[in-house]
């Protein structure tokens, strides 16, 4: 896999006021590096070459910070988005002619792992589901709920199938972590620059049998909020600080 995209057009209303002058993927960690820089890191650590990014709110921001991305030794390209931006499916359907690899790797601006969680590892048993399987349209990487969103959003009953919706009845419900694998045919039902959400194509496709998926025991952060921004660089940095002086 050679390509990613990156979601950014976020306009970040649960953090305002500081995100009316800082798009939220630019927002930093404890050490003043930005939420965006990492993951050029490690989609360059895990070989992609190509990224894709979907500036709208604040963008010349983020294309100002980014540039070509050399600076991570890889080529971005920019779908630009106008406000109010055209949703998760809507932006990535848009970007579809720039994405050159298929299956391609989507993640969400505003969400962050543990710096010890492998992308790479993630794609590659990603792509291995997705041969295995060649009629799933994605894979998707679900995490243990947050205490802020304790429901999930999707089961997994005792079998192992994956469930479209939250059902404790049914079995264990997990959060979508924001990080996929996606074939380009699930999004190919709809109209490039038109708002689309991803949740009802996902839950369909999740319905047919056509979505893989892997849960992750790593630390995982969804950014959307000044306590989760503060949660996000106290235990990111104590993750940071636990491992210095490691052979």
């Amino acid at each position: 896999m050679k390509c990613a995209m990156i979601l950014v057009a976020g306009r970040g209303e649960r953090l305002r006021p500081l995100t009316d002058s800082t798009p939220k993927p630019l927002l930093p960690d404890a050490a003043g590096t930005p939420l965006l820089a990492h993951w050029l890191s490690r989609l360059a650590d895990a070989g992609i070459s190509s990224v894709v990014l979907n500036p709208c709110w604040l963008g010349e921001q983020i294309e100002q910070y980014v540039g070509d991305g050399s600076r991570w030794r890889i080529t971005v390209q920019y779908s630009r988005e106008t406000p109010p931006g055209l949703e998760t499916a809507g932006g990535i359907r848009t970007a579809l002619p720039l994405i050159d690899s298929d299956p391609f790797l989507v993640v969400n601006g505003d969400v962050d792992l543990a710096p010890a969680w492998s992308l790479a590892m993630f794609v590659r048993r990603g792509e291995a589901q997705l041969n295995t399987h060649p009629d799933h349209l994605g894979y998707l990487l679900l995490a243990p709920n947050p205490p802020d969103h304790r429901d999930g959003d999707f089961t997994v009953t005792p079998s192992g199938a994956l469930l479209p919706h939250a059902d404790t009845t049914r079995g264990n419900t997990y959060t979508f972590a924001g990080v996929a694998l996606y074939r380009s045919a699930l999004l190919t039902s709809l109209t490039p620059q038109t708002r689309a959400p991803l949740g009802p194509l996902l839950r369909q496709a999740i319905t047919e049998g056509r979505i893989g998926y892997e849960i992750t025991d790593a630390p995982w952060w969804d950014i959307g909020t000044p306590q989760r921004l503060a949660r996000w660089r106290r235990e990111r940095q104590a993750l940071i600080d636990s491992t210095k002086g490691d052979p």
